[in-house]
This record gives structure tokens, sequence and C-alpha cells, in this order.
């Protein structure tokens, strides 16, 4: 079978790797596959027409703990694109105190940066170990021959002198933090960018363990090894061409037709969004970063409102629409089960660190789905986070325990654990 890298999966292996880790929804799945190899696609054509090609923005529309969060955060590290999740109410209209959404581009870039720098840095890892290796021999053995370094180093390699302590040049971490404030975000970087080079980097000596300085001095030295210049203007190519951002929570500011007045946390963020979503220019600490070819993924339950309450404008910037299913009962188990790192899986691996053996029977599996799709159904519908509450209280116990050995958890044990807590749904408010 051929294998694929993150750049070149088709559709059906974007939808097939989705589904080693989401249950379900498959609609969405579809129609974030195609936003994806759309990408993809744009990108091997003529620079004249990837000019005129827009992203296919995405309104996933569902209630809470289906999948819509995971279907997003899951793509991009398949496509190993820069990936932002931000909550729409977080944003206020310009003139109030509160973030601005051009913030959005800012930490997108930064979250680009990041991963440039951690390839670039994984491909000078063995060179910036060698470096740190040699400063550590200066640091254990100071002016020694060589017959002295060569038999100190074999110590080195062999692990013997982990816990032995040394004294080290560090560099320091920068100066003052900058405030910290609501709708300062772009005044600081100015500022940080005008000045910071300005500032000098400050070191100092610090006593440490070898193993501890080794992880100093490699983190120093394959910083110094990669080119920071081209680690800055990769990254911004990708945020731009690659980046992908989560907008949850839009049904929260779609507008009440109703209301007089500002509208502070409704119809103004839509329309600061508005160009961020269309396609504009935001100046950042890496320089301009153009959003024309961003993907946006937008997600609501719209319970109380509906996307028509959107403004019209920010309506027609996201032109795919899928609607993500309740999860019923029959679900909820394959949730615990059928996942590459599914909730029974989790729950094994962590008890058998002190000894204790899970075996989950399928009655078991089935009364903890059942039970949890009751509570969502009789007080409020959170997904599949609720099987998270449910299997809590089935394993206090045993999660209290230690060396318990073998624990089998069937439909009796489920039973025993829940007691009347499902049919109780004043208890189960606080409980479950």
């Amino acid at each position: 079978m051929k294998t694929s890298t993150p750049f070149d999966m088709t559709p059906l292996e974007v939808v097939e790797a989705l589904d080693r880790h989401i249950i379900g929804q498959h609609k969405a799945k579809r129609a974030v596959a195609v936003a994806l190899r759309n990408h993809l696609r744009r990108r091997k054509l003529s620079e004249a027409m990837q000019a005129e090609v827009a992203p296919k923005n995405i309104l996933m529309i569902g209630p809470t703990g289906v999948g819509k969060t995971e279907i997003a955060r899951r793509l991009a590290k398949l496509a190993q694109a820069p990936f932002l999740k931000v909550e729409a109410t977080k944003f206020t209209e310009v003139g109030y105190v509160g973030r601005d959404v051009d913030s959005i581009v800012r930490d997108l870039v930064a979250a680009s940066v990041a991963m440039v720098e951690e390839e670039r840095k994984a491909a000078v890892a063995d060179r910036a170990k060698a470096g740190a290796e040699a400063k550590l021999l200066d640091a254990l053995l100071p002016g020694g021959s060589d017959e002295g370094r060569a038999s100190m180093k074999q110590l080195l390699e062999s692990g013997k002198l982990e816990d032995r302590i040394v004294e080290i040049e560090v560099q320091e971490a920068g100066g003052a933090p900058m405030m910290n404030l609501p709708g300062m975000e772009q005044m600081q970087e100015q500022l940080q960018q005008a000045f910071g080079q300005f500032m000098p980097k400050k070191r100092a000596r610090r006593k440490l363990s070898v193993h501890e300085a080794r992880r100093a001095l490699m983190a120093e030295e394959a910083d110094r090894l990669i080119d920071h210049d081209e680690v800055q203007r990769d990254a911004v190519w990708r945020a731009e061409n690659a980046g992908i951002v989560f907008l949850d929570e839009l049904d929260k500011v779609a507008g009440d037709s109703n209301t007089s007045g500002p509208d502070v946390s409704g119809e103004g963020v839509q329309r600061d969004l508005l160009p961020i979503v269309e396609g504009t220019t935001v100046q950042t600490r890496w320089g301009p970063v153009s959003t024309d070819h961003v993907l946006f993924i937008a997600a609501g339950a719209f319970t109380v409102s509906k996307p028509s309450d959107l403004i019209p404008e920010l309506q027609g910037r996201f032109p795919v629409r899928v609607e993500l299913e309740e999860l019923s009962a029959v679900d909820l188990q394959r949730v615990l089960t059928q996942p590459e790192h599914a909730l029974t899986k989790q729950y094994q691996a962590l008890l058998a660190v002190d000894g204790t053996h899970l075996e989950w029977d399928e009655t078991g599996v089935e009364a903890i789905a059942v039970a949890a799709e009751q509570v969502n159904r009789t007080v409020e519908d959170i997904g599949a986070r609720r099987l998270h509450t449910v299997l809590e209280t089935v394993l206090e116990d045993v999660a209290f325990g230690t060396s318990l050995g073998t624990v089998r958890i069937d439909a009796g044990y489920v039973q025993r654990k829940l007691g009347d807590l499902v049919e109780d749904e004043d208890l189960n408010r606080y409980v479950l």
C-alpha cells in the first residue's frame, strides 16, 4: 500500500486518518478533507490562478462534544499546518476594551514560527548535541589533556555522569515582561520589534546537573545553528498559504435584531472579523501577513441563534455548511473503544502504572454509554464529554487504590457504582 506524505493525501486518505480518532460525522470529515486537498491543489496552479482561488471556508453546526474541535485539530496535525483555535466570544468591537481580531493573525504566525523552528532544530539535533557535549567536556575537565578528555567523553557517553554538578554559562531569559493588557498586543509587538535588537542578551553562570546542562546547551546550540531569518520567511509563507484557523462559538456573536444600541460582543465583532476572513494584510512583528488564503473553519451549536442571524457578508464567507449529528448510545460506545487512543485504553494504561489491570467487559462499556446518553438527554447534551464524568464516577474507587490486580468492569459493576444517580435528575446535574 502506498504511503502518503501529509501534503499529498487524497480526501479519502484524510477521512480514513480522521476515522482513527473521531467517530462518525462523515459529512464534516468529507468537507474538511476536500478543503485540505484544495489547499494543495491551489499551490500547484500557476501564480496568476493561485491568486484568484479563494479558500472554501467551512461552518460546522452541531452541539458541543460531537467532534467539531477535534476534527479541525486533527486536520491541522495531518497537514502539518499552522493551526490556531480561538473563541469568537474573546473579541470585542473596535474601540472597546478587549482583544482585537488582528491578534488572530499574530497568534497564527507565532504558531507557525514555533512549528518551523522545531523542524529546523530537529534537523540540526546531532550537530547541536556534539557542540553541547564539547562544552560539557570543557566544564568537566577544563584544560585537560587529549587523553583525559577522551576518557571523560567515554564516561559522559556511558551516562555515568548524569547527576554530577557542573558550572556552565547560559543565556538568561529576556528582559522584563511586557504588559499583558487587552488590546495592547500590536503596540507591544511594535515596541519589541523596534527596540529588541538593541537589548543585549544577558548570560549568567549556573550550577546544573550534567543532564540539565546538556539540555540547556543543546537548546542554545540548536538556536545558534538555525537561520532565524529563513525560519521567519518560511513561517510567514506557511501561515499565509497553509494556515488553518478554527473559530469556535461563532453562534455566540450572532446578531440579535431585537437589540438596540452598540452591541460590543455581537454584530460589531462580526464586522471586525469580516476583513480577516475575507482577506486582508495584518502587520506583525514578522512583517506583513496576508489572510487571503488562510482556511477558516467556524463552529457553533446555533441552538438559540441560527446561521442566518449572522451578518450577510460573513455568511457569504462560509460557503460550505455541514451539520454534525448528536451522539447516540451506540456512537458513545464506539467512542469508548474504537479510536486509536480511546478512553477505555487510556484508563487501562493509567491504572496499569499502579499495578491495577482493568478488564472492560462489553456489557460494562455499553452500560456506561447508555448512562451517558441518558444524562445528556435529561440534563444537558454535552456529547462525548459526558463520558469523562461518567467514567470518573464509575472508576472512582479503582483509581483511588493501587495494586488491585485485575478489576473487571461489567454491567453489574457499572450499575453498582452509578446506583440511582442517572435516574435522579437533581443529583446528576452535579454528579454526572
